[in-house]
């Protein structure tokens, strides 16, 4: 448990230290001023935790120092973690195992870490004992399939994949029936990385998505977006445009290690209510986890040195 925690304190080192670190020097033994929620509020927003969210807190704190007669700022600190904590919803992961085979609809823009991802995912599950199998539906980039290939090759895992500039929903059509005939538990889909702003590329998702549910009703099972968690509020943005394009069951926040803006959680939770599934702690497979709320807000919470 020790070594998780550690995980997950060093993968949130610069989210502390550039935005939560601040907090350690605003709890002093001091009395609660005005000056004290307007220092507050100015980390938390910096922290990319969003206005509203930022604001929904500060008015959550002020109830209870009312309530509760609290008038150092010391007396603050247990009640922020509280109020954080309630903010985030612990993921419920589904139930894959119902399905034979179950179809995972990877989403996301170009370079936020996707195919790096599905490959984690994929060493992730085959260890578990799944029967996993890789389709190569970002055809637009040859780049994308050469990498999941690589991956499946490495990990002895097999990977479905079209001619470059293919109708990648063919290549996911191919997929499905490649895993009915193999007896895979699970598929993960990869799609082009879709710039969020391009109506075009948009619609050739959604296209992708009605191809799975024809080809295997009930199919897609999840749909799983990666967001680059270095892109902060930008990530919201993406996240809005791909829930109205599919539907979007949970998160994955790529690259966490390598941000500032972790709070960016939050305005996910607060503003979207997806659940975050996984968490990016680092380069290595085994980096990527699950998300474990406690341990994600103990983390940005640690005081650094």
């Amino acid at each position: 448990m020790a070594d998780i925690f550690n995980k997950w304190k060093e993968g949130l080192a610069r989210t502390s230290k550039a935005a939560f670190g601040r907090l350690a020097t605003l709890f002093g033994a001091t009395q609660i001023t005005p000056e004290t929620w307007d220092e507050m509020e100015a980390i938390l927003i910096q922290a990319d935790l969003g206005v509203d969210t930022t604001q929904a807190i500060i008015a959550a704190l002020k109830k209870q120092v009312s309530l509760n007669g609290l008038t150092r700022t010391d007396e603050l600190q247990s009640q922020l973690r509280s109020e954080l904590l309630n903010r985030l919803n612990a993921p419920v992961m589904p139930q894959l195992d119902e399905h034979h085979p179950a179809i995972i609809l990877i989403v996301g823009v170009n370079g936020s870490g996707k195919t790096t991802t599905i490959a984690k995912l994929a060493r992730q599950y085959s260890r578990q004992g799944k029967k996993v199998l890789l389709a190569a539906a970002d055809t637009y980039r040859a780049a994308a399939v050469d990498q999941l290939q690589v991956w499946g090759e490495r990990l002895n895992i097999p990977v479905i994949a079209g001619a470059p500039e293919s109708d990648p929903g063919a290549v996911a059509f191919n997929a499905l029936q490649a895993a009915q005939a193999r007896k895979s538990d699970l598929v993960f889909v990869d799609t082009a990385g879709r710039l969020h702003t391009r109506f075009n590329l948009m619609e050739e998702l959604k296209k992708v998505d009605r191809v799975i549910r024809k080809a295997l009703p009930g199919a897609p099972h999840a749909c799983w977006l990666v967001l680059d968690a270095t892109t902060g509020q930008n990530a919201l943005q993406q996240a809005r445009a791909f829930k109205a394009a599919v539907q979007v069951s949970g998160v994955i926040l790529a690259k966490l290690d390598s941000s500032a803006r972790g709070g960016m959680a939050f305005a996910i939770q607060h503003e979207l209510g997806l659940p975050i599934l996984f968490a990016g702690l680092g380069e290595k497979p085994e980096d990527l986890q699950l998300f474990d709320r406690e341990a994600f807000i103990d983390g940005i919470l640690s005081p650094r040195q």
